[in-house]
């Protein structure tokens, strides 16, 4: 008589533990809420309370520098669109941001013949602007893909650039003076937003950027956000289902290009002046390390990336000028220990996320590490 054996089942793979962010998705949104209301009151606090361990060196004002780092984290939020979420490596997105700061320039400066409007009317000019801008370069350049679209996208940054230079009613090194800034005067009667009180810019790029957080956050839940993660994952197969990439990749350059007019506009009006000279691709490089390095996809990642990138060498000045050396080492190696980032992607739900999960958990089931499902029950497979 043949005996047959049968093959031991194997053991369900076992989930990775990520205490944190399990304890996070596990809360309702009304305790994230809470909890994020306590840190939140604290970030605005920062510039007042100038906690020395933070605290810039002297010769560098603190608030200044905190709107530098805000400013940056609105960056990496539109870039991180464009790179993180639909996956295209956009190498210029500097040229969006150098529209928005010219927008606003002659919009709201004396030295031009259109200074007609107030700062908070050109805000969202300048968003619609470059996000114009964003069609015009999308619409022949998103057929590209890879190497050939990062050559298209930093060509587009040098051009916004060169005529900068060229065009005389742009001024070039001239430049542009006496920015607008939002309305509101001090006790004494000055103006609240100036050049040298850091302190309201960064208030207000704080309120800007948390409303941006949200609204981004709501369209990558939405079908516009899961588009651009299957783009991003595999163009081909998404092309294949039946998804219109070409159409949701013009959405994602169009809504990267808005934020990053938004930033601009904001530091043209902080600074009060405008020239040719702060929009290089070094600064772009900048920009797209911040994003790299905090973790493509993830939106606290590329905050903490801009942090990093932004605040380092204003807190430690002595190396001010190595950044560069320091942030090309720390992203080569970066890319050889951990290439998701700092904080990468997680690739999870979308819609729903917060349901699917906790009914998962109901049913004793656990995810693996490769996000398959795997049972409790040994042998039983999910």
């Amino acid at each position: 008589m043949t005996v047959t054996s049968t093959p031991p089942a194997a053991p369900a793979p076992v989930r990775r533990k990520r205490p944190i962010s399990d304890w996070w998705n596990n809360l309702p949104r009304v305790q994230q809420w809470l909890v994020l209301v306590p840190l939140v009151a604290l970030v605005y606090l920062l510039p007042v309370l100038n906690p020395p361990i933070i605290t810039t060196q002297p010769g560098y004002d603190f608030p200044i520098a905190m709107f530098e780092v805000s400013r940056y984290a609105l960056v990496a939020i539109g870039l991180n669109i464009v790179v993180g979420q639909a996956g295209l490596l956009d190498l210029g997105y500097v040229g969006f941001f150098a529209v928005g700061a010219y927008v606003m320039a002659l919009f709201t400066s004396p030295d031009s013949t259109l200074h007609k409007l107030p700062f908070l009317i050109v805000l969202p000019i300048a968003m619609v602007v470059t996000m114009i801008f964003g069609v015009i370069l999308g619409t022949p350049t998103l057929r590209l893909r890879g190497d050939y679209l990062a050559i298209v996208t930093l060509g587009f940054g040098e051009i916004v650039r060169l005529l900068a230079d060229n065009v005389d009613p742009l001024r070039g090194n001239r430049g542009f003076q006496s920015v607008g800034h939002p309305p509101g005067t001090n006790a004494d009667g000055t103006a609240l937003f100036n050049n040298s009180d850091g302190t309201p810019w960064y208030w207000l790029c704080v309120t800007v950027i948390i409303i941006v957080l949200f609204l981004v956050g709501n369209l990558e839940r939405s079908r516009v956000g899961r588009a651009w993660v299957a783009i991003r994952d595999d163009e081909d197969a998404a092309e294949i289902m039946g998804l219109p990439t070409y159409k949701f990749k013009i959405w994602a350059f169009v809504s990267g290009a808005a934020v990053g007019g938004l930033s601009g506009a904001l530091y043209a009006g902080q600074l009060g002046f405008v020239n040719n000279q702060k929009f290089d691709v070094v600064t772009s490089m900048l920009f797209l390390a911040a994003v790299i390095l905090g973790g493509a996809g993830n939106k606290v990642g590329v905050l903490l990336g801009a942090i990093v990138v932004a605040y380092i060498p204003l807190r430690f000045q002595a190396i001010a000028e190595y950044k560069y050396l320091i942030f090309g080492l720390a992203l080569i190696i970066l890319m050889i220990f951990r290439p998701q980032g700092l904080l990468g992607a997680r690739q999870r739900l979308l819609t729903y996320g917060r349901q699917a999960y906790q009914r998962l958990l109901g049913r004793g089931e656990q995810v693996s590490s490769d996000g398959s499902l795997a049972s409790d029950t040994p042998g039983e497979k999910a």
